[in-house]
């Protein structure tokens, strides 16, 4: 029977299933609905390795030599968590972190001149770096030093900058950072994609480096977490959360319509019936004219018997190849884990390189990432657009997520949750108000 107005009706991406969990404790009543047969849709993880075979069309069965199909979790989309980012402090505020255990990610490199370096982020790192001679390591200590005493509410502070008006490109000039440092800076451990922040005021980007460092701070080997058994773990658990609050889901279920009546949304049509709601969310795959094409993204995926070189034998990594050092306007990222995530057969490893597309010949962009990987057992690539809303769901109560971007961590993707929340609820999502959880990231509860 039809199902008296939920709020809203949704279906999952990893935003979608992270949304339908927070609006369940906020004491909404939702219903989520899938066309697929798994949570998550482009987040989820292909199991066994046969099914990843068939996704891509590739001829025959994985051989042998790749052990159990069952042992492979393949993430079709690779991202990291960042350890103090918002997406695990939106697990923790959940305590969707009871459903999840965690690894730290062994390290984050960067490409300089054809090499890969490890990331200096510490004081003692940046001491003993190769990436840098001496005095350059001298005025990078400082700026790193400057940077964890930054305090945007303590003008004292500043030291003569000003949050909101000077750019970053006139405080790496103050601190005289060379181009190659600034490179290393901006794209691995602010994270930028592009060099536009250069021009920006650089409140946004201090505060960038000072959460990379306090992610790295918290675990020590890298800033980044991940999930064991892949990141469909994610979807999996904010769908437990929504369920134990309530929630009702439906997998397999075709959407037929969605309903609109005077501009405004008002159900979806599935099998002849029709659920009633006030809010929709939901990806742009099922309101295409809502949505418009903003670009595209090649993704290699490859599996390997083998570490990645000069990575000093990690069983996970993330190498970031900033665009100027392959003449390019984007990033190129390379994200590796294996069998210690229970992801792939033993002695296996997964890379997944990423980047936006550029021009028409985008396997040819990607390459100097997959020269770092090589030998290379299997490859599969897609590439898949990038569609934003052109509908912000102010009339018609639709609200539409944006697609996957090239990056490696998730903190795009939370920008995302946090603009649909607002737009659904008129007011912010804030952690600092809502009741912190204190459990462990890893999933402890602490002893009462």
């Amino acid at each position: 029977a039809p199902v008296s107005s939920p709020v809203p009706c949704i279906r999952s991406f990893l935003q979608e299933c992270i949304l339908s969990g927070i609006m369940s404790v906020n004491g909404k009543k939702v219903l989520h609905m899938d066309r697929n047969s798994y949570y998550g849709g482009e987040s989820a993880s292909i199991t066994p390795l046969e099914d990843l075979y068939k996704r891509f069309n590739l001829p025959g069965t994985p051989p042998e030599s790749m052990g159990r199909g069952r042992d492979w979790n393949v993430d079709l989309i690779p991202k990291f968590l960042m350890a103090n980012g918002q997406l695990v402090k939106m697990l923790l505020y959940t305590e969707v972190t009871r459903y999840l255990d965690f690894k730290v990610i062994e390290g984050s490199f960067v490409y300089k001149g054809g090499k890969i370096y490890k990331v200096p982020s510490t004081e003692a790192e940046a001491l003993a770096s190769s990436l840098m001679g001496l005095f350059e390591k001298r005025r990078f200590r400082k700026f790193l030093v400057y940077v964890a005493n930054f305090d945007e509410n303590d003008p004292r502070t500043f030291e003569g900058v000003d949050p909101k008006k000077t750019t970053m490109r006139d405080v790496y000039k103050k601190f005289d950072l060379g181009q190659d440092v600034i490179d290393f800076t901006g794209h691995a451990l602010a994270l930028y994609r592009t060099d536009d922040y250069l021009d920006q005021p650089c409140q946004e980007t201090i505060n960038r480096i000072k959460l990379y460092s306090e992610s790295l701070a918290r675990y020590g080997k890298s800033p980044y977490l991940y999930p064991l058994y892949g990141l469909g773990e994610l979807p999996q658990g904010f769908a437990r959360l929504s369920a134990i609050y309530g929630g009702t889901y439906m997998l397999n279920k075709p959407i037929e319509e969605i309903v609109i009546e005077n501009g405004k949304v008002v159900g979806v049509k599935s099998e002849g019936e029709v659920a009633r709601c006030k809010q929709l969310i939901c990806d742009p795959s099922y309101v295409s004219e809502r949505v418009t094409k903003v670009g595209q993204v090649i993704r290699v995926i490859c599996i390997l018997s083998h570490p990645i070189k000069n990575t000093n034998d990690a069983n996970s990594c993330q190498i970031i190849i900033p665009q100027n050092q392959v003449n390019r306007k984007s990033d190129i990222y390379v994200c590796m884990i294996s069998s210690a995530h229970n992801v792939a057969a033993q002695g296996k490893y997964i890379a997944i390189a990423s980047t936006t597309v550029e021009t028409a010949d985008p396997e040819k962009e990607i390459k100097p990432a997959l020269d770092l990987l090589e030998p290379i057992e299997q490859k599969f690539v897609s590439i898949s657009d990038l569609f934003a809303p052109t509908d912000l769901g102010t009339e018609s109560q639709i609200f539409i997520s944006r697609t996957y971007d090239a990056t490696t961590h998730f903190e795009t993707t939370c920008d995302d949750i946090k603009d649909i929340y607002k737009r659904m609820m008129g007011s912010e999502f804030d952690f600092e108000e809502m009741k912190r959880k204190k459990n462990d990231i890893y999933g402890e509860e602490e002893q009462q």
